[in-house]
């Protein structure tokens, strides 16, 4: 059995990474993360202040919603941090998963355990008060999040009213569904005040890719100016799979063609829905995008200075 099938039977049982690499392993060294295939460290090296704008915690202490579908293993901040060390990325954005509702306990603790470099994504729904909301901004949380691929505690009739009410505070939404739900709510989508994000590629389909109806929508709704796209989640809709996910890819190299300044990319780690499948590399993940962005100035672009506008980092 070689070394590396070793470490990745040993994460997918859950073992801290500690114990399978030295601690005082250089920033070079072969790095086992949970929830993570493979060791090595990507081969595009990241800028300063690059930013993960989608990822989430998981503990098994806060209680999940009965609604939920989709409830993965332990992922703590720790086991993230060693993902951080591995990749070379600074800052992060926490998203809340379908897993806790509205219930935001896990991730903002998570949130306050990172600091001043991290941000959130909440998910609320139309029973939130101003003030829980002014309270929030001001712990970090940049958005909400509408989850309409998992059953979960927000539906579309919400968030029209939520758009308006964020939107007052500087916040965005961010849209996780199907192309067939997310073509059911463009016209919703057309006409909300506030910013939007679009979860991993949009979810466009394949092998249509880019000549799918939704991908013209997306772009259409980009060109206004106020739709951003995460460059996350390759593995999601693909039909070719690793390690190039080129049906995939095609999607997200014509992203980042036509509007480099609203896109953003996302680790999506732990992988939530791929952690029954085969775990995905997230060193290949980070180096897809020497093919997606391939222009250095451009990708400095997508990693540090558009995270910084959509999510109010401090500039530099």
């Amino acid at each position: 059995m070689s070394a590396q099938s070793w470490n990745r039977r040993e994460i997918l049982k859950g073992v801290s990474a500690a114990t399978l690499v030295g601690v005082h392993a250089g920033p070079a060294a072969a790095q086992a993360v949970k929830w993570s295939a493979g060791t090595e460290t990507p081969k595009l090296k990241a800028p300063a202040n690059a930013t993960d704008c989608h990822h989430h915690v998981y503990n098994a202490k806060y209680p999940v919603d009965p609604r939920s579908t989709l409830r993965p293993g332990d992922a703590l901040v720790e086991d993230y941090r060693v993902l951080q060390k591995r990749i070379g990325i600074t800052r992060n954005v926490l998203v809340q998963p379908s897993t806790y509702g509205t219930d935001n306990r896990c991730h903002l603790e998570a949130l306050a355990a990172f600091g001043p470099t991290a941000r959130m994504v909440a998910v609320v729904d139309d029973t939130v008060s101003t003030e829980e909301l002014k309270r929030m901004h001001g712990l970090g949380v940049r958005g909400i999040r509408f989850n309409l691929a998992q059953a979960g505690a927000t539906t579309p009739e919400m968030m029209e009213p939520l758009s308006k009410r964020v939107n007052d505070l500087g916040w965005h939404i961010q849209i996780n569904a199907p192309a067939t739900k997310i073509m059911e709510i463009m016209p919703i989508l057309e006409r909300v005040p506030s910013p939007i994000v679009f979860d991993h590629l949009a979810h466009i389909p394949q092998p249509d890719g880019v000549n799918h109806p939704l991908y013209a929508k997306v772009r259409a709704l980009m060109d206004k100016g106020r739709t951003w796209v995460k460059l996350s989640g390759a593995y999601a809709d693909t039909k070719v799979g690793p390690p190039s996910y080129s049906d995939s890819s095609a999607v997200a190299r014509a992203y980042a063609k036509a509007m480099p300044e609203r896109c953003v990319w996302g680790s999506d780690w732990p992988h939530p829905s791929e952690q029954s499948k085969h775990l995905p590399d997230d060193a290949v993940l980070f180096d897809l995008l020497s093919d997606w962005v391939p222009d250095a100035k451009v990708r400095h672009r997508v990693l540090v200075e558009n995270p910084a506008i959509l999510y109010d980092f401090p500039k530099g």
